[in-house]
């Protein structure tokens, strides 16, 4: 069998590497969610360990939740690996490369202009990737999450929402993708490095623009009230030399129960975010976004309450939320955000570096059906995506593990950033 596939053609050699690759790296993940499965559905105590912080009823629904996103990981994870081995197979990028080039034939545009056939093929590729995912997306987000009490969405209210990502994300990837083709092409024997500055200031741009313009077009953020907690989070930013300006809360409970804190910003211009679902006592919203109004009790009201026990305490005290904040202000204090940024950089420079050196192999656009043309766009799905895919699952492991050491450091620190605030 060995001998022959080192018979085939070096194209053939080079897909069914790719794809044997990619269903290695997928048993692999698949065995070790069996085995994490396996922990969940038998370890049904507090571990002794966590007794003093956690209870018994807190414990069952947390290992019941990982359970069952556990269990929908494995079937959504095979049937993306599924999907993409008959995309593969069947020839569908260079078909759906075909059908842009007909597209925009029919707008009166020829084969000369491939950056306008690649923003068509963009565009067909990533509402063929919203469409094949939204059953999925459906049942996580009002099967496992409703059954575990952190859905709030309506269901027009996801559509909706989901809608409106789609264009929002088309509004940027377009018009960047296209700037990007379009520096490739001109740009000569050094273009590699002028596409890394140019994907660099598109990074440094969106992380700028995001909270202030992109975000609020999904929640609402409103500044955080005067009182005991903005002033606990002004005087724990003040102890580490934070440049805090502003603290905001955003919306999140008209979407989930799920919490999160987190911060933004350059410079002096640091910002924090908290969701509202973080905070102590916090009011969810109902299914159409307002308070629910209090209603008048009746005999059957009363009857009702009676019956529908209340739910616990949501959200964290001041203390709590405190804690939350000062590991997310480690990571900036220790320089983790700094930190990581140079080593995504150096990793992309190195990989538009590769890039350069490969576009030029007409092998490797004939391994995915690409005889007669090598698009510039179809040269980016195929390197970074496909051929890369070894150096990124290797990435994959060794940037975890960092990051897990890094992690346990503003944890570390952080009762010194509370002591001080």
């Amino acid at each position: 069998m060995v001998e022959t596939i080192f018979d085939l053609p070096v194209e053939k050699q080079i897909f069914y590497a790719v794809l044997g690759f990619s269903w290695t790296v997928y048993l692999w993940e698949a065995y070790l969610s069996y085995r994490q499965r396996r922990i969940y559905r038998s370890t049904t105590h507090v571990p002794q360990e966590l007794g003093k912080i956690m209870d018994s009823a807190t414990f069952e629904k947390s290992r019941l939740y990982q359970l069952d996103k556990s269990n929908f990981s494995f079937w959504s994870g095979l049937y993306s690996e599924t999907e993409g081995t008959l995309i593969l197979l069947l020839g569908g990028i260079p078909l759906l490369w075909g059908v842009a080039g007909s597209l925009t034939n029919r707008l009166g545009f020829g084969s000369e202009y491939e950056i306008t056939q690649s923003l068509v093929f963009l565009t067909l590729a990533t509402l063929f990737s919203a469409v094949t995912g939204l059953p999925w997306s459906l049942y996580n987000t009002f099967v496992i999450e409703e059954k575990h009490g952190f859905n709030q969405q309506t269901f027009g209210f996801f559509l909706r929402d989901a809608l409106k990502k789609f264009f929002v994300t088309q509004c940027i990837l377009l018009p960047v993708t296209s700037l990007l083709l379009y520096i490739i092409k001109i740009g000569g024997d050094y273009f590699f490095i002028y596409a890394w500055l140019f994907t660099l200031a598109v990074s440094l741009v969106l992380v700028t623009i995001y909270a202030d313009y992109i975000a609020p077009l999904f929640d609402k953020f409103t500044l955080l009230p005067e009182g005991e907690l903005k002033m606990d989070i002004e005087a724990m930013a003040k102890s580490i030399s934070f440049p805090l300006t502003k603290v905001y809360v955003v919306e999140g409970s008209k979407r989930s129960s799920h919490s999160n804190a987190y911060f933004y910003g350059f410079f002096k211009n640091k910002r924090i975010v908290l969701f509202d679902t973080l905070l102590e006592d916090y009011s969810p919203f109902n299914k159409t976004g307002e308070p629910q109004p209090e209603q008048p009790e009746s005999d059957e009201t009363s009857s009702e309450a009676k019956a529908k026990p209340k739910n616990k305490k949501q959200g964290c005290n001041n203390p709590e939320i405190l804690a939350v904040l000062g590991h997310e202000l480690g990571h900036w204090k220790l320089g983790h955000t700094v930190k990581n940024m140079i080593i995504s950089q150096m990793n992309s420079f190195l990989c538009f570096s590769l890039f350069a050196v490969l576009i030029g192999r007409k092998e490797l656009f004939v391994a995915f059906g690409f005889n007669d043309s090598q698009p510039t766009l179809i040269g980016l799905m195929i390197i970074f995506q496909f051929i890369f895919s070894p150096y990124n699952e290797r990435k994959r492991m060794v940037v975890p593990a960092a990051l897990k050491i890094v992690r346990l450091k503003p944890t570390r620190k952080q009762p010194n950033v509370a002591r001080e605030s």
